[in-house]
Parts: C-alpha cells; structure tokens; sequence
C-alpha cells in the first residue's frame, strides 16, 4: 500500500512539473508577443517635475491622502493574510474544519463560508475607515448604506468564485490520479469565461449603464472609433458618480461583450477634447485587444498556479497538511491562492503599466491634442487625490498605471 501511494504522489508530481512548464512556456510567449515592452521609446521620457504640474497645496493634500489610505490598504492586505494562514494552520481552527458534516461538496461550501465570513468580518472596519477617509477628503458621498450593500455584494461574489475554485480542486483531486490536468484545463475555461461575461454578470451589480446620448459628443466618439478602425456598437455610460467623486472610464469584455464605459460625472463635468482623450485611450485598448490579452496570461498564470499549487499539496501529508482531496484543505488553498495573487502583483503590474502606456501614446496620436491630455491627468489626479510620487517600491509592486508625472512627461514629449 505504501509503495502504492508512493507512486500515486510521483505521478502526480510529475504531472505537476508538466503543468508547471506549459503554464510558465505558454505565460513568456505570450508575453513576449502580446505586451509592448517599450511602448513609448527607449528609453521612455523622464516625468515631469510635480512642482512644475501642481501647486504646494495641492501635493500635499494628495500626499497626505495618500498615506493614509496606503495605512489601510496594506493593514488591511496584512490582516487577511495572516488570518488566512492561520485558519490555514491553527489547530484550533483545522479541528472546526474538520467538524463539518454533509456531502464532500457541502463541507468545501462551508468551509468558504466561514473564511469568508471571518475575514469580511474582521476586515470590515479597516474598508470602513478607508470610506470614511474618501468622505472626509470628498472622493465619495455614497451613504453608509450603499457602502456596505457593496460590501455584501462584494462578499458574495467573493464567495462564489472560492467556492468554485475550491470545488474545482478538491472534486478532482477525490475523482482523479491526473487531476491536476483536468484542474489547470478547467481553471483556464473558468478565467476565459470569467473575463467574457464579467460585463453581463458582476459590473450590473454596481452599476447601471445607458448608451451615451445623440448629440455633439457622441458623433465626435463614434468619428474617431471609426479613424481608429475599432468597432463600437455603442458606448456606454454609467452612474459611478452615486459611489464616488473621481473620474475614470474603461473597457472589458471581449468579442461580442467588448463595451467601452464612461463615468457619468467624466461625461457630464468635463470638456469635450478631454472626454475625447479617455476615450481615445480605451479605444486603445480595444484596438489592441487588451482585454483579451490580460485574459490569454490569466489563462497561463492559472494554469502555472495550479502546477504550483499541485506540488505543495501533493505530499501535504507529509508535511501534516490536508489532502488536496479533503475538505478540510479549503482554508490552505484559500490562503495559498491569496499568498500567490500577492507575490505575482508585481508581473501583473509591470505588464498593466505597459499596455496603459500604449494606450497613452495611442490616445495622444489619434487626437492630436497634447494639452487635452495634459490637463486630463491633472484633473484625474486632483479629483483622485493621486500621489504624484509615490513611493518607488509602492508603485513597482502595486502600481497598475504609470504615475501622473510619467503620462504627463509622455505627452509633453
């Protein structure tokens, strides 16, 4: 018997190493072929000087904003991950776990569950005290109640995607020697179609949207969707403005759910020339099709993470953690999911801030007008209350976008 589950783990483990290497191949191909390394020259312009953009006052109210919400962010990223391991790891807790009663499937669902609920719950205050310091500081007027009917949402959601991951993992595992193909081939599906119906499913739960209405301004979009050769069936804007006081618009979907969205309050509040500088940024991203790019190295980041996650849980007990078979291992595959996502942000983001810097220089080109753009990203950074530099490690790690001075000094370029 012994000899047997030996070599059950060295097949298993194999398997995993072959995963492993399609995802990693598969991740740096795509990567070399879909993300523009040097989208604005090499070497790319300097940024400006934030004295030279903004003035005393407005730097420092952006900097102070900004430490205080970094405070929160990153207590409350430090929070979940050590709750996590430790509902991972705990004794105390693994007992609870291993408590649960029902169906294989049942005990993975509650197992979610009280993860989830646990960390919703002691993780409220901290999301809590950052809303509360985008009221104080006027980057939102959403009521209380908004604000924790977002929560709920947000917790659900949260909910159903563990709850599949951990299904996913766990029923293959139980059913299958070969799980971890079955696993990384299911996982990719699920990112594709997670990245195609997102527009239809989870953004109609925040807001609501309508088409952009007849007139000056959606001529001039729909001229300049055409010189660009990007198909819009229609633009689309929505009510962000009852969440929050900053600007934005953006595009997602793929294929016949592509949308290009607007806030309503950028629609309303802002001139045409910069309304048309966002939009000529994410017809970028259409025409580039950037979306589906992001999708294709989600596909091979998942299908690289499950090699990797296959390899430490495949011998988990020898190390005294939970077969990948077990219910009981849901909280270790949560934590373990969410030590990843933290470790490979800084790809993530390398690459994000990139493909944006195309955008850029794209939007730059196709509207010919240099101080539209200009005075775009320091309204953008005004209304946000944006660092314009902000620490330098921060935004290697966690920065999906170039900083106000950079896409400035692009522009004066």
């Amino acid at each position: 018997m012994a000899s047997t589950s030996r070599s059950a783990e060295d097949t298993q483990r194999r398997l995993a190493l072959a995963v492993v290497a399609v995802g990693l191949v598969s991740f740096l191909v795509l990567a070399w072929w879909r993300v523009p390394w040097s989208p604005a020259g090499n070497p790319p312009p300097p940024p400006v000087s934030a004295s030279g953009v903004f003035t005393p006052e407005q730097i420092d109210r952006a900097e102070g904003y900004a430490a205080w919400a970094r405070l929160w962010s990153w207590s409350a990223l430090v929070v979940s991950l050590a709750l996590g391991w430790w509902l991972a790891l705990a004794a105390r807790s693994r007992r609870l776990f291993a408590r649960l009663r029902g169906g294989w499937w049942l005990r993975v669902l509650q197992a979610v569950v009280i993860v989830q609920a646990v960390l919703g719950l002691l993780l409220l205050p901290l999301d809590a005290a950052q809303h509360e310091h985008g009221r104080r500081n006027g980057l939102t007027d959403q009521a209380w109640s908004g604000f924790l009917r977002d929560e709920v949402v947000s917790w659900l959601i949260g909910v159903v995607v563990s709850a599949l991951l951990a299904w996913l993992v766990v029923g293959c595992a139980r059913r299958w020697r070969s799980w971890p193909l079955a696993v990384a081939a299911a996982a990719g599906g699920l990112v594709l179609l997670g990245s195609y119906g997102y527009p239809l499913v989870v953004e109609p739960l925040f807001n609501s949207f309508h088409s952009l209405p007849a007139g000056s301004l959606r001529t001039q979009v729909m001229q300049l969707a055409d010189r660009e050769g990007v198909r819009v069936d229609d633009v689309l804007v929505a009510d962000a403005s009852r969440r929050t006081t900053t600007l934005n618009a953006y595009v997602s979907g793929f294929g016949d759910t592509r949308r290009v969205v607007l806030y309503d309050n950028l629609v309303r509040d802002e001139p045409p020339g910069q309304v048309l500088a966002v939009v000529a940024h994410e017809l970028g991203h259409a025409r580039e099709d950037d979306v589906l790019t992001g999708s294709l190295l989600g596909v091979a980041g998942a299908v690289l993470g499950v090699g990797l996650l296959t390899l430490v849980l495949g011998r988990g007990g020898r190390r005294g953690w939970p077969a990948a078979g077990e219910p009981v291992v849901v909280p270790l595959l949560m934590a373990l999911v969410a030590t990843a996502s933290l470790v490979a942000a800084p790809i993530e983001n390398g690459i994000s801030r990139r493909i944006e810097t195309r955008a850029d220089v794209i939007s730059l080109r196709a509207t010919h007008d240099p101080g539209a753009f200009v005075a775009l990203q320091k309204e953008l950074a005004v209304r946000s209350l944006a660092d314009p530099t902000p620490p330098a490690w921060s935004q290697w790690w966690f920065g999906s976008h170039p900083t106000v001075l950079q896409r400035i000094g692009l522009a004066e370029r």
